[in-house]
């Protein structure tokens, strides 16, 4: 399903969604709580089943490493059922990108294991070039 596909939403998954979108980054579940009370959310089951459908949509990627949620940002990361993300540790900036070569090793690795893949994530902390150059 790409993101131009969107599977027929409720209400909640609608709001939690449209929240992601505008936030122009990564999001907690209490985050989106917090920004949805007006609209009607009072707990956090409500947040996380919404998340939980559109994670399963390919339309928002969870963030382990920060226990996060970003919208996701280009088409067909659930048709591959992967999504890479470098992450600032300086400024919190999240670029998503398709790294088609580790992909592929990865797949591999896991074919040659009969090792099944449901969904893979791939992240990278470390600095941007922004913060880089402003070190200097």
């Amino acid at each position: 399903m790409t993101a131009h596909a969107h599977p027929e939403l409720t209400k909640n998954q609608s709001l939690v969604f449209g929240s992601l979108s505008s936030a122009g980054g990564p999001l907690t579940a209490y985050a989106i709580l917090d920004l949805l009370r007006e609209d009607g959310f009072r707990a956090p089951l409500q947040v996380y089943r919404a998340l939980d459908k559109l994670v399963e949509y390919g339309m928002v990627h969870r963030l382990e490493s920060l226990n996060a949620f970003v919208a996701c940002a280009h088409t067909g990361c659930s048709a591959h059922g992967a999504a890479a993300f470098a992450i600032c540790e300086q400024c919190g900036d999240v670029i998503e990108f398709t790294p088609d070569e580790a992909l592929k090793g990865l797949n591999d690795w896991a074919r040659a294991q009969d090792f099944t893949l449901a969904r893979m994530t791939i992240e990278l902390r470390g600095t941007c070039g922004a913060c880089k150059s402003k070190a200097v």
